[in-house]
């Protein structure tokens, strides 16, 4: 087979299992070989709670992938999510011996390993270290110091960390179905590269992704990551409050949600109903819309509330210009950046993945942008590393970008 960049991404989620295989095409931009969508199982608030059949519903996904792109999938990039996810900021000071000569790529690795040195419990693993901004002789920011002057280099990254088991849960489950995990994503990051716009990321934004049963948030601030969170709270939660107050199988909960819900209530459909299998009977009844609305309407809120009070108490609230980017399979609820803007005052749009090609018609809303996002990562590592290449560094053992560079044996042909 033609040796091309092609990666493999594993998103798993509280609904859904989606393995997605892409590679760079000829102008450069994403393309998308092939899909596979499987129903989620075994996962519970973002975790895995049942490794055995999480293991299943990603084999499931991993073979139809396979049968889509006819390529062996050997090795993936794995997002990740969860309540035990955190971040924060960490600044490193490191002195340039010789101040006549221009600062070097490896003064600028060794400013980043000095703002990585945080101290974290022996529970907790470290999953990303985002460059925040550089300065040289504490002047103003500047985006990259290489082969500039000073003595003293300065630096502030965004650490992501993770709970050791639910890490090792998540790669124990991929490995026993076959696939060797190359990197294992922050999915709220992973969502950003493939729904915001530069300009949104200079003038800050909070990417929200409200998936089935986790909320994550990821602020970009000056064009980097400022802030992230995980709140539990999402989707499955508006389908259990429809389940209970209407006393309706979840099922049945979940269709009403997709095909009439809506994140507020019209006054216009005081006289519409809609009917709904309900507990105790074979046959439907019927319920007012307006009412499910209004059901709808109380969490929607909820969960916007949740997420304007961790941006306030994260200090962003006031400084996201282009306000909220929601994404998630969650935020295709009819009116829900509407609401977003009128409760929270602030600009709000539902983000769709975009600058990829191919299968657009299967994976283009909302739902996807992780799975894009995982793809496109990837995708932008192995660039970062044929120019590391190029210029003849090494790459550290075991670090981020030697993973990166393993993804060359991670699709085969049948």
């Amino acid at each position: 087979m033609k040796r091309r960049s092609t990666v493999a991404a594993i998103d798993i989620g509280s609904t859904k299992v989606a393995v997605v295989v892409g590679d760079l095409g000829d102008n450069h931009e994403t393309r998308i070989l092939g899909v596979g969508v499987a129903p989620a199982s075994g996962l519970s608030r973002g975790v895995i709670d049942n490794i055995q059949s999480a293991r299943e519903a990603v084999g499931i996904a991993v073979e139809k992938a396979e049968q889509a792109c006819g390529m062996r999938i050997l090795s993936a990039v794995v997002g990740i999510s969860g309540n035990h996810i955190a971040g924060q900021n960490n600044r490193g000071i490191i002195a340039i011996p010789d101040r006549s000569r221009p600062i070097s790529s490896d003064d600028k690795a060794r400013v980043l390993e000095s703002a990585a040195q945080i101290s974290i419990p022996t529970n907790r693993q470290v999953l990303h270290v985002l460059p925040r901004g550089y300065w040289v002789e504490g002047t103003d920011q500047v985006s990259d110091p290489v082969g500039m002057y000073g003595g003293r280099l300065d630096a502030e990254t965004h650490i992501v960390s993770g709970a050791v088991s639910a890490i090792q849960n998540l790669q124990k489950c991929i490995e026993g179905a076959g696939v060797q995990v190359d990197d294992i994503v922050l999915e709220s990051v992973a969502s950003a590269t493939s729904v915001l716009a530069d300009q949104e990321r200079m003038q800050g934004v909070a990417l929200v992704d409200i998936g089935g049963s986790t909320t994550s948030v990821a602020v970009y601030d000056e064009g980097s990551v400022a802030h992230t969170a995980c709140l539990p709270i999402a989707g499955s939660h508006l389908t259990h409050d429809l389940a209970r107050v209407l006393r309706c199988p979840w099922e049945s909960a979940e269709e009403l949600k997709c095909s009439h819900g809506a994140a507020f209530a019209d006054l216009s459909q005081h006289n519409e109903s809609v009917e709904i299998q309900a507990f105790g009977t074979q046959t439907r009844k019927s319920v007012a819309l307006i009412h499910v609305c209004e059901i709808l309407q109380a969490r929607s809120e909820e969960i916007l509330e949740m997420v304007a009070l961790e941006l306030k108490r994260a200090g962003y609230l006031d400084r996201i210009a282009a306000g909220l980017v929601l994404t998630g399979g969650s935020s295709q609820l009819r009116g829900l950046a509407e609401v977003a803007e009128a409760r929270l005052g602030i600009p709000a749009r539902v983000g769709k993945p975009h600058g990829y090609s191919g299968l657009s018609d299967l994976i283009g809303t909302p739902a996807y942008a992780t799975s894009i996002g995982l793809v496109e990562y990837a995708l932008a590592g192995r660039e970062r590393v044929s120019e590391t290449l190029g210029a003849g560094f090494d790459l550290p053992a075991g670090g981020f970008l030697r993973r990166i560079a393993s993804l060359g044996r991670a699709l085969m042909p049948e």
